[in-house]
């Protein structure tokens, strides 16, 4: 019975490899101000929600009365949205 021809394996090659980076997109990091603030919105909209179910619905602003919860939820879709710029 005749030998099977041997398959060569071939090489890997990431699929970067054969991209270009002169196409326009750049790669730069964000800048400082991207997690800052994305980190500070977090602490406001939970310090904000906090605040509201402790001081029995009285604080931040007694007037507002459930849409506190609007204001501090806001903040977090806030920092998510400026999250998503982050690299």
């Amino acid at each position: 019975m005749p030998k099977s021809r041997v398959r060569k394996k071939k090489v890997y090659s990431s699929p970067g490899a054969g991209r270009s980076t002169t196409s326009g997109e750049s790669y730069e990091p964000s800048p400082m101000w991207v997690p800052i603030t994305a980190v500070a919105l977090i602490v406001i909209g939970i310090g904000w929600l906090t605040l509201f179910y402790l001081s029995g619905m009285a604080y931040p602003v007694d007037s507002w009365g459930y849409w506190n919860l609007a204001v501090g939820f806001s903040c977090m879709v806030a920092a998510l949205l400026v999250l998503s710029k982050w690299r």
